[in-house]
């Protein structure tokens, strides 16, 4: 027996279908591309607005490098600013300059000098990379060093484009490790002795922050506005204006000027301008500061987060029908595509295309089937009321012969005082169509079961003579009304497998066809014969015949052709197509040669199956 799957196990196999793709697409490239435009998007629809977090950038603009004598005065203008810096002092001064190779003497002794007298000193230090990966650092002078700490200024674009959104707060090159420039500002700020580590945190000052070191130590950068951020010319403060909005800072030196910084790097909210990396280091730094940190929730949550939303999707589908359960899919839907901004509003990352594509995949998936589904069964539904009107239609049309002859032989017995042997045979003829009746009643049911799959046939092994001889003895009444002669060619030794009752209706049914449609004083012929493909019954007339479209049309429920309206006998186009459905549950199939004017041959083709 097969088992037919129900729609309840149906939504789920969709569901499972659809967690199991969008969770391998999620590890493509793909998926990072369609994480990282969301959270542009959430960056921007809900940009950070954060309290001075104390830190402001001392800014070498295309105004200081015009009046310092450009990338060749800058150590020079840097020296001047930090001595009028020590008129008021920031807690804090992170250089992301390079500063690597020695330079004009006096100028670098001036600026050692200057070094010096700054508390608080951050230098950046870059890795020198090579085909390997890293050759080592290239760190500034030794003579600039020597008074401060040092961190590194790599600030790299995003995975698959050139968006930064994180930075990374530990580079390891060969042997020697650095912190981030902005981490090291924050210990200098926090007065803490050394950054501690773990394979899953870093703590500095007290402040803990989850980054994984097999992830390579990620930061998400909570950027604002670069409006936003406090920034004062290098050559204000050389000028000795605005000293007062440093004092107490920590300050973040760097190149602006877009002639001469090579390090700008695109931001959710740069809008089309690049950012300076010295400028991403601030915000890296605020983020740290203000403890306005984004930590990543790992890949199990967006894999259970999707599974509910696919489990939700299967429940939907099952238990709501139309507008509700399309309704509720789109609300599962938004749901699922809010579900990325919810979580960041509380300071989580979460993997957004695994529960965007599950959601669509689950609530299309579940909704097309339903909607197939449910087309299905009206389709159904339809086929089986049709099958019912034409059921009711079969008896009608079959019963009337019987129901005329049970009527008048009744009223005969009551209207006259008939002698005794007349009203015995009339009993008789009233008990035998009765018989007759209900038993075509039990065919026509056992048709609508067989073509339902309600009903085994009752195959039994009979002669086929038998049957001919039954159906003889029933239509030579009509046939003698018409002076037309029956004669049957079969076998008496023709034995054939199959379901008695209806075999005999359908050739019955071919055989009264014959007689009723064939001129008077003709003759209608009945044979059989075994051949390799099995068993040919044959009735052949000689009536009016039909053309090749009328023949294919022939066994098409309610049809019946223009000769035939015309000739005034009695039908409703039902009996070929029930003698055809016979047939057919049998494993046979029926064929019609006919002319017109010559007659028509009607065989059926019957398996010679003898089990």
């Amino acid at each position: 027996m097969t088992r037919r799957i129900t729609p309840g196990l149906a939504y789920g196999l969709l569901a499972a279908g659809a967690a199991l793709v969008s969770l391998l697409v999620s590890w493509t490239a793909l998926a990072a591309q369609f994480d990282n435009n969301v959270y542009d998007f959430i960056f921007r629809v809900r940009p950070t607005v954060r309290a001075d977090a104390g830190a402001i950038l001392l800014a070498l603009d295309e105004r200081t490098m015009q009046r310092h004598g450009g990338i060749g005065g800058m150590r020079r203008a840097l020296t001047q600013a930090l001595e009028q810096m020590v008129q008021a002092p920031p807690r804090v001064v992170a250089v992301d300059l390079t500063l690597t190779d020695p330079g004009n003497d006096a100028e670098d002794a001036a600026l050692q000098a200057a070094f010096a007298k700054t508390q608080g000193l951050v230098l950046g230090c870059e890795m020198e990379p090579d085909a390997g990966g890293c050759s080592g650092w290239q760190d500034p002078v030794e003579g600039f060093r020597a008074h401060a700490a040092l961190g590194h200024v790599h600030a790299l674009a995003g995975p698959n484009d050139e968006i930064n959104r994180r930075v990374t707060l530990e580079r390891v090159c060969g042997r020697a490790r650095r912190w981030a420039l902005s981490l090291e500002a924050l210990r200098l700020l926090k007065h803490a002795g050394v950054i501690e580590s773990s394979p899953t945190d870093v703590t500095v000052g007290g402040l803990t922050i989850q980054s994984r070191w097999d992830a390579g130590r990620p930061l998400w950068v909570r950027y604002r506005d670069a409006a936003s951020v406090m920034r004062v010319s290098m050559d204000d403060v050389i000028a000795g204006r605005g000293l007062e909005r440093l004092r107490g800072k920590v300050v973040f030196v760097g190149v602006t000027a877009q002639s001469a910084v090579k390090d700008r790097l695109f931001t959710p909210l740069s809008g089309g301008l690049p950012m300076p990396g010295v400028e991403i280091h601030l915000q890296a730094f605020e983020t740290m500061a203000a403890g306005d940190l984004l930590y990543e929730m790992g890949p199990l949550a967006p894999l259970l987060l999707a599974l509910v939303i696919v489990a939700l999707s299967a429940v939907i589908f099952t238990f709501l029908r139309g507008w509700v359960a399309v309704l509720s899919g789109g609300v599962l839907l938004v749901l699922a595509h809010a579900a990325p901004y919810f979580f960041f509003a509380q300071g989580l990352i979460l993997d957004a295309f695994a529960p965007a594509a599950a959601s669509w995949l689950g609530v299309l998936g579940c909704a097309g089937f339903q909607y197939f589904y449910v087309r299905r069964r009206l389709f159904v539904s339809e086929a089986t009321t049709a099958r019912y009107q034409q059921a009711f239609h079969f008896v009608a049309h079959e019963m009337r012969t019987p129901l005329t002859a049970i009527q008048g032989s009744s009223e005969l017995m009551t209207r006259y005082n008939l002698p005794e042997l007349k009203r015995k045979e009339l009993g008789q003829m009233i008990n035998s169509e009765s018989k007759r009746l209900a038993k075509m009643i039990t065919t026509f049911l056992d048709v609508e079961k067989l073509e339902a799959g309600q009903l085994e046939l009752r195959r039994a092994v009979f002669a086929l003579q038998e049957v001919v001889d039954t159906c003889y003895q029933r239509a030579m009444p009509l046939a003698e009304r018409k002076q037309i002669r029956i004669t049957s060619e079969v076998a008496d030794d023709l034995v054939i497998n199959a379901d008695r009752e209806l075999l005999e209706y359908a050739i019955y049914n071919l055989m009264t066809n014959a007689v009723k449609y064939s001129a008077p004083e003709t003759d209608v012929l009945i044979s059989a014969l075994q051949t390799q493909a099995g068993i040919s019954i044959s009735v052949r007339d000689h009536g009016m015949g039909m053309d090749a479209g009328e023949v294919k049309n022939l066994f098409r429920k309610f049809y019946r052709t223009r000769k035939a309206e015309q000739s005034g006998e009695v039908g409703t186009g039902i009996g070929l197509s029930i003698v055809q459905q016979i047939v057919v549950l049998h494993g046979g199939h029926v064929e019609v040669e006919s002319a017109p004017g010559a007659g028509s041959t009607f065989t059926v083709v019957l398996p010679a199956t003898l089990h």
